[in-house]
């Protein structure tokens, strides 16, 4: 007999957050999950080969087995680089203050 389990699987962007719930059987692998949510038809811009992947926060591999009450991530890549919006936000928020 198959054990099922439940798995979530997230994806955001700016104006809306995914969240599905699924039952997977074990086994069962972060890559096949997300196919098997139906995700990648909902937003054909995620590609597994280039996105990286999550569980709880943690990178994965497409290949790691999930246990049960996973929640897998699939995270977009960076519009700029968390150094440089710092270091906007300091020439702004100096700017602003220059200007009192």
């Amino acid at each position: 007999m198959t054990a099922f389990f439940q798995v979530e699987i997230v994806y955001a962007l700016p104006h809306i957050q995914i969240l599905e719930k699924l039952d997977v059987s074990a086994g069962c692998t972060v890559e096949q999950a997300i196919k098997y949510s139906g995700i990648l038809d909902q937003f054909p811009e995620i590609d597994l080969t280039k996105n990286k992947l999550g569980i709880f926060g943690k990178f994965a591999q497409p290949e790691t087995q999930l246990s049960p009450c996973d929640r897998v991530e699939i995270y977009r890549p960076l519009i700029i680089d968390p150094k440089e919006a710092r270091r906007l936000r300091a020439k702004k928020s100096l700017c602003t203050e220059n200007r009192r």
